[in-house]
């Protein structure tokens, strides 16, 4: 008869396995997890383990938990590649006053890397087969939720006055559109629709939020830490010439070079904290996707205190691109003039190993999914210079990808 302490235990088992071309095909209708990039990455569903949290110490808490968890489980991985054995799906609140954040352990997860697939069942192995497509949602009807255009353009007036009297050097300002179909809406046909368009950005699912970020706050594997730095945007034209010349524009604009450091800065400084050398390149390359286009810079450092993927981005977040620059005054002046619960837009969202490995980028061009009704957010860095009808197009241009994800 098994001990008290043994029931406790968590059996995880991860095999080889002939994953299909595309992962979403094997996702059930609920509670779909996902982390993908192009035709790699991660798919999970059940779960056997959950933990939600709120607090200051939101990080703090989920590390402990996940170290008690590992600490439980009889592992038996047979692939041994980043991803396999113990996996937790998480997505954090951004500020932790508004919102709980989530950390899921799958009872299935299948994965692929490198061109190998793999499944990992958490508590015993369970049939596993591709699942009937998803059906599009029909009768979307979009409409302004906290504040309407002309409103929020006042907010980012109201900033633009702090940042004059220098108070602030940068305040990043999100707004919000619903959009209610006549349905409940499938995340599993916004997965598909999102990966298919935006194959350079992490398509992910967790807990009802799902999105494609561009942004990938840390990825730490063998103790090696990457981080994507984005700040500085405009929207293509459809006018190719055009938008080459833009583009020439974009690398050489004084207010989005900036705009661009600060975010640079605040991400380099909080990987000092746990790294022996840090990589920061001297100039943004341009990154072009369908909808906007970024200027962009990879951060590379080498953990020396033995972090943990949850320990980094503690530090990390909130960063300068999602918050602002004094990040602390930032935050208060989003918390004063916003006017919305962000809930865990442009928080952390990724996965992590029982190695404290993982890659968690930041939650941006997505939707928390709540039956019939998806809630979409975007932001943008509001400078010196910043001009509220400009800022108000770019989020516009920022909410495509879920706007035409639920438009198919």
């Amino acid at each position: 008869m098994a001990s008290p302490a043994s029931l406790d235990l968590l059996q995880v088992r991860s095999v080889p396995f002939e994953a299909p071309a595309n992962l979403f095909d094997l996702l059930p209708a609920d509670g779909a997890l996902a982390w993908t990039l192009g035709a790699e990455g991660l798919v999970g569903w059940g779960e056997a383990a959950r933990l939600e949290l709120t607090g200051e110490d939101r990080f703090a808490q989920a590390q402990a938990w996940w170290a008690s968890l590992v600490s439980r489980a009889v592992v038996e991985d047979e692939v041994g590649v980043p991803g396999s054995g113990l996996v937790a799906f998480g997505s954090f609140a951004f500020d932790a006053g508004q919102a709980s954040s989530v950390l899921v352990v799958p009872q299935v997860l299948v994965g692929r890397r490198d061109g190998r697939g793999w499944i990992t069942y958490v508590g015993g192995q369970s049939d596993v087969h591709p699942q009937p497509a998803p059906e599009p949602p029909e009768g979307v009807r979009f409409a302004d939720l906290s504040r309407s255009g002309p409103e929020w353009m006042g907010v980012v007036a109201d900033a633009l006055a702090r940042i004059e009297t220098g108070e602030v050097d940068k305040v990043v300002l999100a707004r919000d559109v619903e959009a209610v179909a006549e349905a409940p809406v499938d995340v599993r046909w916004l997965l598909r629709q999102l990966a298919a368009r935006y194959q350079e950005c992490w398509t992910f699912s967790v807990d009802g939020l799902v999105g494609a970020t561009p942004e990938m706050l840390v990825r730490l594997r063998d103790g090696v830490a990457t981080s994507r730095v984005l700040a500085g945007t405009f929207w293509p034209s459809g006018d190719a010439a055009k938008d080459l010349r833009q583009v020439d524009v974009l690398a050489r604009s004084i207010k989005d070079i900036e705009e661009h450091g600060y975010g640079l800065r605040s991400v380099a400084e909080a990987l000092e904290q746990h790294c022996s050398a840090i990589e920061v390149p001297a100039a943004p390359f341009v990154l072009e996707l369908p909808n906007v286009i970024h200027l962009a810079s990879d951060v590379r450092g080498i953990v020396s205190d033995g972090s943990s993927s949850l320990e980094l981005i503690a530090s990390l977040h909130p960063s300068a691109a999602v918050c602002g620059t004094p990040t602390p005054v930032a935050r208060e002046i989003i918390r004063e003039i916003e006017g919305l619960d962000r809930g865990r837009y442009a928080g952390p969202v990724g996965w992590l190993d029982a190695s404290g490995d993982g890659e968690w980028g930041i939650a941006l061009r997505c939707g928390e999914v709540d039956g019939s009704r998806v809630r979409l957010f975007a932001g943008c860095g509001i400078v010196s210079g910043s001009d509220p009808a400009r800022e108000l197009a770019e989020t516009n241009a920022k909410l495509v990808p879920m706007r035409d994800a639920l438009s198919s």
